[in-house]
């Protein structure tokens, strides 16, 4: 069984080693991209943090803006129309565009965010979806003595032998709309080293959050569809 993911967030945080925020390489790095042709980014400003590049989005609520800040790049495309193979390469581009100018020779973290939202099938309510199908707990929860309003479920998932990133996870009932089930990925990775193809890997790093969202978190949400007679305790018809 698969579901169509809605995207709402796709945000991600390049860590260095802490400097004064200076506007004037960001200013450079603005212009170039604009003599190049197709910015990713049509407006520059300084924020009290530190200077800010970002596109006007119609959507209430939405952000498309990357900000230098003392110790981190940070990048938030929230409610836009960005896919998150355009994101990857935005960040990896900004990435490598930025670390000379900056005179920054290693990121030394990467950390990503990436919000969906996903509908289950056989429940129209996300809460009950998630108390009856996946924790099962039945009329466990009367004993609180109140109605939960947000019923969720997080984890962080640790390296296993062989890997050198994590992950988190939360799935949770979704309050704007109850139908909707809203699932976060953050992913950890470790440094990566600026010039030649070094930076190849910040883009490759938001391709496997989103990987792991598709591959891995959707399949496990669909293990718990299971037809209203009953029938079927193990994984989703189809699966």
């Amino acid at each position: 069984m698969s579901y169509p993911t809605r995207t709402i967030a796709l945000l991600c945080e390049l860590l260095h080693t802490p400097a004064a925020p200076d506007p004037r390489p960001i200013q450079r790095l603005h212009n170039e991209m604009f003599e190049g042709g197709q910015p990713p980014y049509a407006g520059f400003q300084v924020s009290p943090l530190g200077p800010v590049l970002s596109n006007p989005v119609a959507t209430p609520g939405g952000v498309s803006q990357v900000a230098f800040l003392a110790d981190r790049i940070q990048f938030r495309e929230e409610r836009g129309g960005l896919t998150h193979e355009a994101f990857a390469a935005q960040v990896r581009e900004i990435a490598e565009r930025a670390a000379p100018l900056r005179g920054l020779p290693v990121y030394s973290a990467q950390q990503i965010i990436l919000r969906s939202l996903v509908n289950p099938r056989t429940t129209p309510d996300t809460r009950t979806f998630l108390k009856e199908r996946v924790f099962g707990f039945g009329d466990r929860l009367d004993g609180l003595g109140r109605s939960p309003q947000l019923v969720g479920l997080r984890l962080g998932l640790g390296p296993d032998e062989g890997e050198e990133n994590a992950f988190g996870l939360r799935i949770e009932s979704y309050n704007p709309d109850p139908r909707s089930l809203y699932i976060e990925v953050q992913g950890t990775f470790g440094p990566a080293t600026a010039g030649g193809e070094g930076l190849a890997v910040v883009e490759e790093n938001v391709l496997r959050t989103y990987e792991f969202l598709v591959d891995r978190v959707l399949p496990f949400i669909a293990r718990f569809e299971r037809r209203e007679d009953g029938i079927g305790n193990g994984p989703a018809d189809g699966e």
